[in-house]
């Protein structure tokens, strides 16, 4: 069976493939998933990680809305379905193992559901945990609880 990625590795720039065979030849885990990234297309701030499967895959890239598969669900989380903090779509990448996706997206609000614009805020500093941002939004107000 040859590997589409190591192909793909000598490819000048620009080369053009079929989408349905890049996405046939992605490496889902053996969940179904694929971790994706989230950065904010103009600043490059990463705002979070959350998982997709094909369907949530294909669904972004048809919609321009980003599409998660939530694990804790077991459903398609529409990102900002509930609080209105949605995501769309810049553009997408793979990497070149074809495991991980980039998503280059325009956020609107806070990306995290502790209400803050990344959910990476919790900074490692020597022997200490630093919170490194404040919520925008208090996460009951963004979620309706409030």
């Amino acid at each position: 069976m040859s590997d589409p990625f190591k192909s793909l590795e000598r490819a000048p720039g620009d080369s053009r493939f079929p989408l349905a065979g890049i996405l046939d030849a992605i490496r889902f885990n053996a969940d179904g998933l694929i971790p994706a990234i989230a950065q904010q297309h103009d600043s490059g701030e990463v705002l979070m990680m959350a998982w997709m499967n094909r369907k949530a895959l294909e669904e972004t890239l048809r919609t321009g809305r980003v599409c998660y598969w939530s694990r804790s669900r077991g459903q398609l989380w529409r990102k900002g379905e509930s609080s209105g903090q949605q995501q769309d779509l810049k553009s997408a990448a793979l990497d070149c193992d074809g495991d991980t996706l980039l998503l280059q997206v325009d956020q609107t609000g806070p990306a995290c559901h502790s209400g803050r614009r990344s959910c990476f805020y919790v900074a490692l500093e020597g022997d200490e945990a630093r919170i490194a941002s404040d919520p925008l939004i208090d996460p009951d107000t963004l979620y309706g609880k409030g």
